[in-house]
This record gives structure tokens, sequence and C-alpha cells, in this order.
């Protein structure tokens, strides 16, 4: 979750071009006044494309715990977070070879590297055409099983709390293939990714203030402990490291 970042840095998220918000999530950037120092980026079912100082764009794979960069969000000044499982269908790779890692775009397709080239920090309609040229391309199977719709609503459904076997029967597919199929569009089986969408919406409440007794029943945990023992094992910090200061 980039905007839940537990970090002492300058954060802000705006709005993509409308025709791109099926695909797009936001734009985030960093401000030039954030300290150094460890951020803990929360996982949160998405992948990014990063944008450093010096234009160079790196891809930021799905996480299953929370990712620790050095500096000012690694060097990083901003990016595009992407819809869940979206990215992956964009570059033609399965999420799965890119979860818990940061790779260079040139490394995970040579072919979206050179027609991004530099990208400029302070401008993201480099970025934004960049994914308008890519989403006109006809997507891979592997990395494209559903449709656009169709991957909204299994990404809701799970994230809902919906048992697997239940989706794939909504699919007409075995559960096996279920989690094949979403291990290479989102990055991990539905399991993992039910987990980590669950802890998603249960860190924005606690960032917005609410109760961690009230998020927990919110959000589908079966008590305040347990919501605990998922927030420690994702995030890697306490519920009150989550909470505004």
């Amino acid at each position: 979750m980039r905007g839940g970042s537990v970090a002492a840095v300058s954060y802000r998220e705006l709005a993509p071009p409308a025709p791109l918000r099926g695909l797009v999530e936001c734009l985030w950037r960093t401000g030039p006044t954030a300290r150094t120092g460890p951020t803990r980026v929360l996982p949160d079912g998405c992948m990014d494309l990063l944008v450093d100082e010096a234009g160079g764009l790196t891809v930021a794979g799905p996480d299953t715990a929370a990712f620790v960069t050095r500096g000012r969000q690694g060097g990083w000044t901003g990016g595009l977070r992407f819809h869940p499982g979206v990215l992956p269908r964009l570059l033609g790779v399965p999420a799965v070879e890119l979860r818990d890692t940061r790779v260079a775009l040139a490394d995970v397709s040579p072919a979206a590297a050179r027609l991004a080239g530099p990208a400029v920090p302070s401008d993201p309609g480099s970025l934004f055409r960049l994914v308008a040229e890519l989403a006109t391309a006809e997507p891979a199977r592997e990395t494209a099983p559903w449709s656009l719709p169709a991957l909204r609503r299994i990404t809701t459904r799970l994230g809902g709390g919906a048992a697997a076997g239940a989706v794939a029967a909504e699919l007409g597919w075995s559960t096996r293939s279920l989690t094949r199929h979403c291990t290479a569009v989102y990055g991990y089986g539905p399991a993992v990714l039910r987990r980590v969408l669950r802890f998603r919406a249960a860190a924005t409440l606690l960032h917005a203030g609410v109760a961690p007794a009230e998020v927990a029943a919110r959000t589908g945990y079966a008590d305040q402990p347990h919501l605990s023992r998922e927030v420690r094992a994702l995030a890697g910090v306490p519920a009150t490291a989550l909470r505004p200061t």
C-alpha cells in the first residue's frame, strides 16, 4: 500500500487522466523536502511503475510483506500505481516473476523500456502516454485470462472475502485453474490476495483513525488480536504504528 507507507516522507497522490482510470489507480509523488531514512512500503496487491531522479523506470512487483527502502522512497521520486492485476497484462510478464522485487523496466520488458524512453520526473505525461500505448497491444493470454471488467470483478470478490472455490465456480473453472491464473495475474494465489487486500482495507481505516476493534469488525478479522497479528505479519510493525500521529 504505497499511500500507507510507514515513513517520514512527504507524499501525495493524484488521480490519473479519465481514460486511464480503469488501469491506473493513481499517480504518486514524494515531496522535495522528504527526510532520508527507511520507508516501509505496505503490501496492497498492486504493482507500480517507479521513476527515479534521473528518469529511470523500475517495476515494483506485488509484495507479500512490507518492502523497506532507504532514503527518499529508495531514490524514487514518484510513480504510477496500477490496479491489482493490470500491469502484468500491459507488460506481458507474469506477476509472480516480480513478486517482492524491484526490477528495472528494461530488464522486465525491453520493448516497453524502448517505448518509454527517459522519463521526466516532473512531468507524468510521458508515463501516461506509455500506459496508453501499452494498452493498445493485444495482451498475452497468460497474463490476461480475463477481460478488464472481469478482472475488477474477481479482485472485488476475492478482496471481499469470497472463497476461491465460489469464484472459480462463477467462472466455470476449477479452483486449481483459478489459482494458477491468479498467480500469473496478481503474483500470488487467491488466499494470499484475499489476505493482502483485507490488510490493505484495514490499514486504510487505521490510518484514518478508526479504532482497531471497529477496524477488525469491518474488515472481516475474527477479533482485534487477529487484526494485530496480521498487521505485524504483513507490515512488520504493530497496528499502532499505522494510526495517525
